[in-house]
């Protein structure tokens, strides 16, 4: 019955399901029947499901068969783990690739002719197929040219943005500049990474340890570049060192200590830096076991993720046993990070590149919203706009000592939360970070460009000479680091709601948005309004603004509310919210609930009687009323806040809005930097 259902309803695994209902011996016109998809697919589906069946042992000594499968896109793991179940034996992706060998059954590389035989291609777009004409295979041109092989991060979706794809693109324009040449290995071709001009080579494959090690051993790089693409190819870091690939910059096993809540937690204790209090589950009752000793609200996620997949703010037992039951799959391979939550602590950003020597902070970015909202979601204020100077030198000294005791060479991103005055480490990644385009425009200094320079050859300090274009470095300090001109930058994150009807504006530790933009001028208020035109969200200058505050919130629900009575604002409010308004001073209208009656919230926002609303949540499942009206401010284009710290920012930036009567000034971005 389960199977039939998700082979009926569409979602993100239905074809896994088709293929299942196939492996069962369901018919073709029966999956038909549920599904409405085009026979034509099923078919090939069904056929790819018989050639599964016929797998066994004696495929590895049967040449032929063997080149079959890899030609109808069985991969070696896959081959792997299908005779492994029906044979009873423990094979490895490994053990595919050696017998692949054995009988000679490899990959080709073909060429897509980008200029139609007019003249010769710049670019060659290569991407491979199986030869099963065992034709003759063109050889590979040798030539002594030194070359450097980057991996891009695959796909633009929510958690992997065109940001990283930014970073492997300075990656080639840097190895361009060291007179070596570019290999791009992407499997994107609608992204800038994959563009005719940007790299020398170009390989259109899947991200995976097969097709990445097929490309290795064909072109033979000097250098091997996982860490501008994300977590995709950083999880190949391992394997392609086991395989004896060079990997150019932070090495697999610096990698693995980040990523190893355990041995990275003695790491720490052992530099003596704080970090909240956390454990590593592999079964739901250690998780929970964990989650009692730590004290509730606890942070929970899959590791070795992006973008926060699968992580959720706890607060009770029957909410981790649920999210254990139904959100991860935990295992020996699979552990489940449990962290203690720094309720309303203030987080950082930090970008660095270290040389093993020499450390350069690029950035110390403040997050607008709390710890707790996933830092692709959150604003950030370049630099921090609410953190003392001793705290800001402290975080940078912190910074250096975590890069050179780990050993990274190249870039890292370090996320920080000040918390009752001390400073609590929440997460290293020793590899680009999606911040990397913003720090890199607000600043002057295209990090992406520096660290690939230093992956390479290694000094830190020519590296940056090399790109200070504006001369912004400080070489002088024992941390190197920018020196900002006087300007304020802010990075806002932009969400695809309007896209996805039914979506809850509410944002939590998972991401959600899908790009992000930039504002910059002389304060943090103008900056701030510029990101919010910027993304979409236009702040208004005066009107009725709606509150709808949590329990928590309530208690600066007058510091807000006063905030934009002084600026002109009429403020309606839900009953609880209205009364604590009411006690501390602050004038406002009672109006319903959408459960209460009409007119009502719902009514005011479709006549357009409201200009701004603030609605805030604790991120346990939202009440329908809240959710309701969060979809109503969405359809009809007002203007929202979901944090009051993004509120707050709102009230800064409409003040000085109002100061310039709404004008904004243009600048060149040069012109902040020069």
């Amino acid at each position: 019955e389960e199977l039939f259902r998700e082979i009926r309803l569409p979602n993100e695994k239905r074809m896994h399901y088709v293929f299942e209902g196939l492996r069962r011996g369901m018919s073709v016109d029966a999956i038909f029947d549920l599904s409405k998809i085009d026979r034509w697919y099923l078919y090939q589906l069904e056929e790819l499901a018989l050639r599964e069946k016929e797998m066994d042992i004696a495929l590895l000594s049967d040449a032929t068969r063997l080149r079959e499968v890899k030609s109808e896109g069985f991969s070696d793991a896959m081959i792997a783990e299908v005779i492994s179940k029906k044979e009873g034996l423990n094979l490895t992706e490994n053990d595919i690739y050696n017998a692949r060998e054995k009988q000679g059954v490899t990959l080709d590389y073909n060429e897509v002719d980008t200029c139609a035989a007019e003249f010769k291609a710049l670019t060659p777009y290569l991407y491979s197929s199986t030869n099963i004409t065992k034709l003759p295979k063109a050889p590979v041109a040798e030539n002594d040219d030194k070359k450097v092989l980057v991996i891009g991060g695959g796909p633009n979706r929510i958690g992997q943005g065109i940001e990283f794809d930014y970073c492997c693109v300075h990656a080639a324009f840097a190895i361009e500049d060291m007179g070596m040449k570019s290999i791009m290995y992407n499997c994107n071709p609608e992204t800038v990474s994959t563009d005719y001009d940007t790299s020398d080579i170009l390989y259109f494959e899947p991200i995976d340890f097969e097709r990445v090690r097929n490309v290795i051993e064909l072109e033979k790089p000097d250098g091997v570049i996982v860490h501008f693409g994300g977590q995709t190819p950083l999880k190949l870091a391992k394997n392609l060192t086991a395989i004896g690939a060079n990997i150019s910059g932070t090495t697999a096993k610096v990698i693995d200590l980040a990523e190893d809540r355990e041995q990275f937690s003695t790491f720490i204790d052992e530099l003596g830096l704080k970090q909240p209090d956390n454990g590593t589950a592999f079964a739901k009752d250690e998780a929970m076991a964990i989650a009692n000793r730590i004290g509730y609200p606890v942070l929970v996620r899959p590791s070795f993720v992006l973008g926060g997949r699968g992580m959720r703010t706890v607060y009770s037992d029957a909410e981790l046993r649920e999210y254990m039951d139904e959100a991860v799959s935990v295992s020996n391979d699979a552990p489940v990070l449990i962290d203690k939550f720094l309720d309303n602590a203030i987080e950082l950003d930090v970008d660095a590149i270290c040389d093993g020597t020499d450390v350069y902070i690029g950035s110390v970015m403040q997050h607008i919203e709390e710890a707790g909202i996933h830092s692709g979601d959150s604003a950030c204020s370049l630099p921090p706009i609410s953190i003392s100077e001793a705290l800001q030198e402290e975080v940078k000294e912190q910074t250096a000592k975590i890069a050179l005791g780990l050993g990274v060479v190249g870039l890292m991103n370090i996320q920080y939360a000040i918390h009752k005055g001390q400073i609590y480490l929440i997460e290293v990644n020793p590899r680009a970070s999606r911040t990397v385009p913003f720090v890199s425009k607000a600043t002057g200094v295209p990090l992406a460009k520096v660290a690939t320079r230093v992956m390479i050859q290694g000094d830190l300090k020519e590296a940056l000479k090399f790109y200070d274009t504006f001369n912004v470095v400080n070489f002088d300090k024992k941390i190197m680091e920018p020196t900002l001109k006087g300007h304020v930058a802010v990075k806002e994150a932009v969400f695809p709601f309007n896209k996805l009807p039914g979506s809850d504006l509410i944002l939590g530790p998972e991401m959600k948005s899908t790009g992000e933009v930039m504002g910059i001028s002389d304060t943090f208020g103008m900056s701030f309004a510029k990101s919010q035109f910027a993304s979409k969200n236009n702040i208004p200058l005066e009107g009725k603004l709606f509150i709808s505050l949590t329990e928590n919130d309530k208690a600066q629900a007058g510091e807000v509310g006063q905030m934009f009575t002084d600026l002109g604002f009429e403020i309606v409010a839900t009953s609880g919210t209205h009364k604590a308004l009411q006690e501390a001073g602050v004038t406002s209208t009672k109006v319903l609930k959408i459960s209460e009656g009409r007119p009502n919230i719902d009514d005011m926002i479709k006549n357009e009687e409201i200009a701004l609303a603030i609605n805030t949540s604790d991120n346990k499942a939202s009440k329908d009323d809240a959710k309701t009206i969060r979809q109503s401010v969405l359809a009809n284009h007002v203007a929202y806040f979901t944090t009051l710290a993004a509120a707050k920012a709102t009230a800064s930036a409409i003040k000085e809005l109002k100061a310039t009567s709404g004008e904004l000034e243009p600048k060149a971005l040069q012109d902040y930097l020069s």
